[in-house]
């Protein structure tokens, strides 16, 4: 993982990236700009940035480049959370579950999951 933490907007291309595939800045404007507006020169430079930070990584090899993502999407989030939780729950991760579960409502299903995560953590020690 490169040692640059992505901003909002880039964790949003990352993310656009992760899910779609590699994609050129136009493909990634216009899906940006289904959920607001934003300039096509702006994704543009973003992308350009985050190319030179090494988040994505660009092939210029056709006329339209092509960016794809270079960071790791489970790297990326356990970096992130791992930061997170350092900084607002002073390294406690029970602190941020408890925090969570009690500021949402969980269906059935996730509490299931969390269940089998809980066991599965209880059987590795």
């Amino acid at each position: 993982m490169t040692k640059f933490k992505p901003t909002d907007a880039e964790i949003e291309i990352l993310h656009i990236l992760w899910e779609k595939g590699p994609a050129s800045v136009r493909d990634i404007n216009d899906i940006l700009n289904g959920r607001r507006e934003v300039g096509y020169t702006t994704t543009l430079k973003l992308m350009q940035i985050m190319n030179e930070k090494g988040l994505l990584k660009r092939d210029t090899a056709a006329r339209t480049h092509i960016y794809k993502a270079v960071a790791k999407e489970l790297d990326t989030k356990n970096n992130l959370i791992s930061d997170f939780v350092n900084m607002a729950f002073q390294g406690s991760s029970m602190d941020l579950v408890m925090q969570a579960l009690g500021n949402s409502t969980s269906s059935p299903e996730e509490l299931n999951e969390l269940k089998s995560l809980i066991a599965k953590l209880e059987n590795k020690e």
